[in-house]
């Protein structure tokens, strides 16, 4: 019997940097991800450190195109950068949320109730535009 090769394709320096993203989660990413995974929040499956065209998302759920951004203390410096990145991916047609890590650390369950309730409006948007 021949055994297949897998094929073995080299990531670009996004996707490499995805990948190492996804060992270094803070706190609150980690908390989150484990609400947020195996499609446990209202049956959408959610990816961590995904990449987008030249951006790593936090989270991102493809079925409704929603991208979750948490926003540490380094984001209180960047906001001008943050938004131009928001923009750019709204233009692509995905909608971003954000939410500041000790609001994940302190009220995930509002957190969770937010992102279900994006979740459920954008898919009722796909659904109407069909």
């Amino acid at each position: 019997m021949k055994r297949r090769q897998r094929r073995i394709r080299a990531l670009s320096p996004v996707q490499q940097r995805a990948r190492e993203l996804r060992q270094e989660l803070t706190p609150a990413e980690t908390l989150l991800w484990h609400a947020l995974r195996g499609k446990q929040l209202a049956g959408f499956k959610f990816r961590r450190q995904h990449p987008i065209d030249r951006f790593i998302t936090d989270f991102y759920c493809a079925a409704c195109k929603l991208i979750v951004e948490l926003d540490g203390g380094i984001h209180d410096e960047q906001q001008d950068r943050d938004a131009i990145r928001t923009e750019a991916l709204e233009q692509r047609g995905y909608r971003v949320i954000r939410f500041p890590n000790e609001q994940v650390l302190h009220h995930l369950d509002q957190v969770l109730a937010a992102i279900e309730a994006a979740c459920l409006a954008n898919s009722a948007d796909d659904d109407e535009g069909d």
